[in-house]
């Protein structure tokens, strides 16, 4: 093709998606964040002409880019939406899908698109941060019209942030004087919160604040749990679900999702019989799997990477 689709965001634990996945060549298969395409037109490559794609993402940049990738390929169907809508859809088409990808990591196109303002390495980039920009709220109404708690509480909980109380206090005494407005302001505002022996380590001092903006703008966490479940039953018996996850948050509601699925009977263990009624809807195939070092070597943004893998029962 005569554009690179790797400069757009290159997939990660590609063989290990597809691997997983089993890719059936007649199948019908989701990819619930299509990205620049990378793990779908891997999932293409094994389809014959009777098997289906459905790539979903809420993200304009990303559906532009993949109509073009993809341009006279009947095999996929591209739908801008975010993919927590994804189980409806399919419910509404009668569609039982024999394999579901979602990938939850930002992808290298929003962080290195300046004017998306996903990036603490850029100084002058507008604080936008949304996913779907159709959308209103920006990290910049939140720095200067949320309040305090508010602002600690975002920065605390999505960011796991340990200097969280005194990044809100700076962010609000900053904004009294001038609006905040670019991320040089923010990452200024940061590095005055933390101490210098704590800048000086653990990579740069913004990650975990500009994290907990990204989740907060584009509501990645609310409803995650309950969309990994919706998916997971709409896979027809056999299906294959992967997920992968970029940090301990989204982590932990994966393998929650998948472990309360798995359960079968939650009666007490004390309970004489069975009045539950609970069976085990899915079957874990995987410990996680985390990328190689040659992968993280040729790409450093894999390196908090984890793969969860399940089937239909």
């Amino acid at each position: 093709m005569a554009f690179d689709a790797q400069s757009y965001h290159k997939p990660i634990l590609a063989e290990k998606c597809i691997e997983f996945l089993n890719v059936r060549q007649g199948g019908i298969y989701v990819d619930c964040t299509a990205g620049g395409g990378g793990h779908s037109a891997l999932i293409l490559e094994k389809l014959s002409g009777k098997g289906k794609l459905l790539a979903f993402d809420k993200d304009d940049d990303a559906i532009r880019f993949c109509a073009k990738r993809f341009e006279g390929c009947s095999s996929v169907e591209l739908i801008k939406s975010d993919f927590k809508n994804a189980a409806r859809f399919l419910a509404e088409k009668g569609l039982k899908p024999d394999g579901i990808l979602m990938d939850l990591g930002i992808s290298s196109h929003q962080i290195d698109e300046k004017s998306r303002g996903f990036s603490y390495m850029s100084r002058d980039s507008a604080l936008d941060m949304r996913m779907d920009r159709t959308q209103s709220l920006t990290a910049k109404e939140i720095l200067n019209e949320y309040d305090e708690r508010k602002i600690f509480e975002i920065v605390r909980d999505y960011g796991e942030e340990k200097f969280a109380s005194k990044i809100a206090k700076n962010i609000v005494a900053f904004r009294t004087v001038q609006p905040i407005e670019t991320t040089g302001q923010l990452n200024d505002i940061i590095d005055a919160s933390i101490p210098l022996s704590v800048r000086k380590k653990g990579g740069h001092p913004a990650k975990r604040t500009y994290q907990a903006l990204r989740i907060a703008v584009n509501g990645e966490l609310d409803g995650l749990g309950e969309a990994i479940k919706e998916l997971a039953l709409s896979l027809r018996a056999g299906g294959r679900m992967v997920v992968l996850s970029f940090h301990s948050l989204e982590d932990r509601i994966v393998k929650q999702t998948f472990k309360e699925l798995e359960a079968d009977c939650v009666c007490d263990k004390n309970a004489p019989i069975c009045v539950c009624g609970k069976r085990s809807e899915i079957k874990i195939l995987t410990k996680p799997v985390s990328p190689d070092k040659s992968e993280i070597d040729d790409n450093p943004r894999a390196a908090s990477a984890k793969l969860r893998a399940c089937e239909r029962v």
